[in-house]
C-alpha cells in the first residue's frame, strides 16, 4: 500500500498534518499586557506558557498572603495563650498607691492577676483600691490586698512578704517600683537627700528582693521586675541623687539576672524615659525650686517627649509575659541608652550642654527640698493642664478636695 502524500498546499503544522485537530482555546481573561499583540516570534505555545506562568505567579502570591495571614493568626493566638498565664497570679507591686505603680496594677488586674498594693500612706492605698474597684478591674475590695509598709526597713519588707504568703500564697511576680525624685543642682543637695533617695529607690527594692527570693528559689519559679530609669543609664544633671540610686538599681538588676537565670527565676530591668504619671507634683525640688519645677514638669507632661502611664504600664506587662530581660521605654530613652554605651564622650558633652540650660544654684542656705505641689502653678499652661489631669488620674493628689 502506498503512503499517502499530502497535497502541495497542505499546512506544515504537524498536528494538522497528522489529522489531529487542536483543542479549542479557553476564553480565559488575561492580563492587559497579554491581550496586546505579541511579537511574531512568539508561537501559540509560548503565549500559552506565558499565561500559565502568570497564573502560577498569581496563585503563589495568593498562597503567600494566605500563609502570612495564618502565621499572624497563629502568633496572635499564641500571644493570647501566653497572656492568660497571668490569670490568677499573685503580683506584688511596691509604691503602687499612685503613679506608674497604680497604672501597672490596673494593667496586671486587666489580665486577671491578683494584685497586692503596698506603700507608706494607708489613705493613698485605700483610695487606689477604690479607683481599681470603680474601674471594674477588681470584682470587689476583698479581691485586692492592701498592706501599708515602709520598705526602707528590712523588717517591714520581710513582714510584708510573710503576710502576703500567709493570706494568698507565695508571690509569683514582684515589681520593685517604689521611688522618689529629688531635683536640683549638686550645690543645693545634701547628704540626707542622697541617703533618702538611696533608701527608697535602691534599698527598698533590695529588701523586698531578698525577702521574696527564698520562696522563688525553693520552687524554681518567679519573676522579679525592677523599675529603674533611663537615669540609670545616663547621668542627667540636676538629678544626681536619683541618678545615683538608679545606676545602683540597674547594676543590681543586671547582676541578679545573671545569677538567677539558671535557677528558674527571671529578672526584668525596666528603664523608662519621661512618663505622664503626674508624679512631678510629688517630686522634691532644691535650689531655685520654682524654676526647677518649671523645666521638670514641662518635660514630664509634654506629649512626644513623655509617654502616657498607661502605655508604659502596658509595655512593662507585655515584657513580663514575653520574658524579656531589659527594656527601655520611649524613643528618647532607647536612643540615649544606646548612645551612652556606644559613645560615652558624646553623651557627656550633650549632658553638659543640657546643664547649661538649667537653673543656676541658689545662694540661699540649704533648707531642704520642697514638694512640687508647693510651687505648682509656675509651669507653662499646657504642662499645667496635662500634668494635673495625669496627677488626678493616677492618685498623685488623692483625688479628694483638690482643685485644678
Amino acid at each position: 500500500m502506498c503512503a499517502s502524500v499530502p497535497p502541495p498546499n497542505a499546512p506544515s503544522d504537524p498536528d494538522v498534518s497528522s489529522g489531529v485537530q487542536p483543542e479549542p482555546e479557553m476564553d480565559v481573561a488575561k492580563p492587559r499586557f497579554l491581550s496586546q499583540r505579541l511579537p511574531p516570534f512568539l508561537s501559540r505555545r509560548s503565549r500559552n506558557a506565558m499565561g500559565v506562568l502568570v497564573g502560577g505567579a498569581t496563585l503563589a502570591g495568593a498562597a503567600a498572603l494566605g500563609t502570612a495571614a495564618l502565621t499572624a493568626a497563629a502568633v496572635g493566638m499564641a500571644w493570647r495563650v501566653r497572656a492568660n498565664r497571668l490569670r490568677g497570679k499573685i503580683v506584688l507591686i511596691t509604691g503602687s498607691s499612685r503613679g506608674l505603680g497604680l497604672a501597672m496594677a490596673e494593667e496586671f488586674a486587666r489580665r486577671g492577676a491578683r494584685i497586692v498594693l503596698t506603700a507608706r500612706d494607708p489613705q493613698e492605698l485605700d483610695h487606689a483600691r477604690t479607683l481599681l474597684v470603680r474601674g471594674g478591674l477588681i470584682g470587689g475590695p476583698d479581691e485586692i490586698l492592701v498592706l501599708p509598709a515602709d520598705l526602707r526597713k528590712p523588717e517591714d519588707a520581710e513582714r510584708l512578704i510573710e503576710r502576703v504568703t500567709n493570706t494568698w500564697g507565695e508571690i509569683d511576680i514582684l515589681v520593685n517600683n517604689a521611688g522618689i525624685i529629688t531635683v536640683g543642682p549638686i550645690e543645693n543637695q545634701s547628704i540626707d537627700d542622697f541617703r533618702d533617695v538611696m533608701d527608697t529607690n535602691f534599698f527598698s527594692a533590695l529588701h523586698c528582693t531578698l525577702a521574696a527570693l527564698p520562696q522563688m528559689l525553693g520552687r524554681r519559679s518567679g519573676i522579679i521586675v525592677n523599675i529603674a530609669s533611663i537615669g540609670g543609664k545616663v547621668a542627667v544633671p540636676h538629678l544626681l541623687p536619683y541618678t545615683a540610686s538608679k545606676f545602683a538599681e540597674v547594676g543590681f538588676s543586671q547582676g541578679l539576672h545573671a545569677e538567677l537565670r539558671g535557677k528558674g527565676v527571671h529578672v526584668l530591668t525596666v528603664c523608662p524615659g519621661l512618663m505622664r504619671t503626674g508624679s512631678h507634683v510629688n517630686a522634691l525640688f532644691s535650689g531655685e525650686a520654682e524654676r526647677e519645677y518649671r523645666w521638670f514638669s514641662l518635660g514630664a507632661t509634654t506629649p512626644g517627649v513623655s509617654t502616657s502611664a498607661q502605655s508604659a504600664a502596658r509595655r512593662i506587662v507585655r515584657a513580663v509575659i514575653a520574658r524579656e530581660t531589659e527594656i527601655a521605654i520611649t524613643p528618647q530613652a532607647i536612643l540615649a541608652s544606646r548612645l551612652a554605651q556606644v559613645s560615652p564622650e558624646i553623651t557627656a558633652r550633650v549632658m553638659g550642654l543640657v546643664n547649661r540650660m538649667l537653673p543656676a544654684p541658689s545662694e540661699a542656705a540649704h533648707s531642704g527640698p520642697v514638694p512640687g505641689m508647693s510651687v505648682r502653678g509656675k509651669e507653662p499652661l499646657p504642662a499645667k493642664k496635662l500634668g494635673w489631669s495625669a496627677a488626678r488620674r493616677y492618685n498623685e493628689v488623692g483625688g479628694v478636695g483638690v482643685k485644678a
